[in-house]
Order: structure tokens, then C-alpha cells, then sequence
């Protein structure tokens, strides 16, 4: 069983974070082998034992396999990654950038990708680290068409959609579409519940009731649990991260000179759960920044 498996085919993975680590641990349980590279040594040592092959570097993962996926938590580090690729001088292969970057630097990697003789592919996912563990992601791949349509399998093997949005960058426009209501849901979800706790209502009944009626939103189906807990400790996007993406929609934004009047109003809410000591917490944890403002205080469970 496990052999034919195998003959899925073979696919790199730089970048194994918490979506990175989530694209490797299901494409191997689906039956690809997946040989993959991180800067984290904890991060190589958990998906090793997953059954992911780790290699030495990124260069090292990019001789092994067709199909490389990037999925970094910096600028620098694809830069680097990019570089790492380049240098080695490989034949062909197809490179697959699932991060959520600026478009400068999505075309910045792509240029110096096709100057090198490789495929670069914009593919940024839809999802939250939580999604990103049972596959229920959704993929917005743009750029070469024939190299999106040979890849779907492979997509499928740690998503539940994948769609050609055409040109390469569009992916990441629908990001920033996707990116910027999920600020908003999650700080709406946070202020719903924390109005729902300080009128004296019990937190799960609250959670039961929104998903129950026309007030639900796929984010408040994710978050609130954490909310109803107070605790924010199993991160699926760390407000650290999350900052890099608010920064990278808004200076889009007003580049094309489109106002954003509800995603600009959750920036101090972000920004105070970053400075309270919620850098590392789920991006839920801007409940806990809201219970504050209101004078209130729980205990966590």
C-alpha cells in the first residue's frame, strides 16, 4: 500500500511553520513523498517524525524535486530561499510561493526565478493554521496555466480547492480581498462576544447562538472558541504575523487608491495586542484587548 503510494510523486516544501508543516504532514499522509527545509531545527525534528524527508538546506531540497513550495515567514527569508534556488543552478523546476508577501516581492522572486530557467507560481492559501491541519484550505494560484493544471493533485493533497485566478500576482490581489475581511470578522467576532459577556451572558451559549443564527461567519466559527476560553495559546496566526499581512494589504490599498475604512479601524486593536503581550497568541487574542478596554477580567480555561 505504502509503495504505491509513493508513486504520487515528489515534492519540496521550504518553510515548515505552521502552514508549511501542515502542507508537508498531509501531501505525506496523502501519499507524496515530501522532502522539506526549515531554519528551525524543532520544526525538522517534528515533521521528520511525520514521515518528511529533511534535507540540509534549500538548495538541497530544490536538487531532490520537481516542485518546490515556499512558504516563508519573510521577505528576506524568500529572498534568501530565491537565492539559495539561483545559485545552485538546477534544470528546470517549477516553484510554488504560498506565502503572503507584497507584490514587489512576489515579482521581484519571480524575475529572478525566470532568469534561472525556473516556473514561478504565486499561490498564496486561503485558511487558518487550524484549516491548514485538515486540509480545508483553498488555493489561489495564478501565473503559468499548463504548470497550475499538471500541479493539482498535488494541490489537493493538502487543500480542498484550487483555482486559476490567470496572471501571476493574482493570487495575492485575492489574498489581500480574503486577508482584509478576516481583520475584520475577527475583531467583530471579538467585540460581539465581549458585549455578549459583559451583558452576562455565558460565553459557549454566545458561540452557540451566533453560529445557530445570521450573525455567523466562517471566522467567528474558528476564533470564538478561543475567545470563549481566554486562551489564545494555539496560535493558527500569531499577531506577530499578522502584522506583516495588515501591513502588506493597506500598503496595497493605497497604492490603487482604495479606502479601507473597516480594516483601518482594527489596526489600534492589533497593534494593542502586540503591545500587551499577545505578539505570540492567536490573532483571536484581540478579545482579550477588548475585555480590557471594557473593564473586565476572566479567568482562562
Amino acid at each position: 500500500m505504502a509503495a504505491r503510494k509513493r508513486k504520487k510523486g515528489t515534492v519540496g516544501i521550504v518553510g515548515l511553520g505552521i502552514m508549511g508543516g501542515a502542507f508537508a504532514k498531509n501531501l505525506a499522509a496523502s501519499g507524496w513523498r515530501v522532502i522539506g527545509y526549515d531554519v528551525d531545527p524543532g520544526r525538522r525534528r517534528a515533521l521528520a517524525r511525520v514521515g518528511v524527508e529533511i534535507a540540509r538546506d534549500a538548495a538541497a531540497v530544490a536538487a531532490s524535486v520537481p516542485v518546490i513550495i515556499t512558504s516563508l515567514p519573510s521577505p528576506q527569508a524568500l529572498l534568501e530561499t530565491v537565492a539559495a534556488i539561483v545559485a545552485a543552478k538546477l534544470p528546470r523546476k517549477i516553484i510554488v510561493e504560498a506565502s503572503t508577501f507584497t507584490l514587489e516581492d512576489k515579482l521581484a522572486a519571480e524575475r529572478a526565478l525566470k532568469r534561472a530557467g525556473h516556473v514561478a507560481l504565486d499561490c498564496p492559501v486561503s485558511g487558518t493554521g487550524a484549516q491548514a491541519r485538515t486540509k480545508d484550505l483553498v488555493v489561489y494560484a495564478s501565473g503559468d496555466a499548463a504548470a497550475i493544471k499538471k500541479l493539482h493533485p498535488m494541490f489537493l493533497g493538502f487543500c480542498r480547492a484550487v483555482h486559476d485566478l490567470g496572471t501571476y500576482g493574482n493570487g495575492s490581489r485575492m489574498k489581500y480581498v480574503a486577508n482584509l475581511l478576516v481583520a475584520i470578522h475577527n475583531v467583530a467576532s471579538a467585540e460581539a462576544m465581549v458585549l455578549g459577556i459583559k451583558a452576562g451572558l455565558p460565553p459557549q451559549r454566545i458561540f452557540d447562538l451566533v453560529t445557530a443564527g445570521a450573525g455567523n461567519s466562517r471566522v467567528f466559527e474558528l476564533r470564538a472558541p478561543m475567545m470563549v476560553k481566554n486562551n489564545y495559546d494555539d496560535a493558527t496566526m500569531k499577531i506577530k504575523v499578522w502584522q506583516k499581512d495588515l501591513d502588506v494589504i493597506g500598503s496595497f490599498a493605497a497604492k490603487i487608491g482604495c479606502p479601507t475604512p473597516l480594516m483601518s479601524a482594527t489596526l489600534p486593536i492589533y497593534a494593542a495586542a502586540m503591545a500587551t503581550g499577545h505578539a505570540m497568541h492567536d490573532t483571536a487574542a484581540v478579545c482579550a484587548v477588548l475585555e480590557s478596554m471594557a473593564g473586565m477580567k476572566r479567568r482562562r480555561k
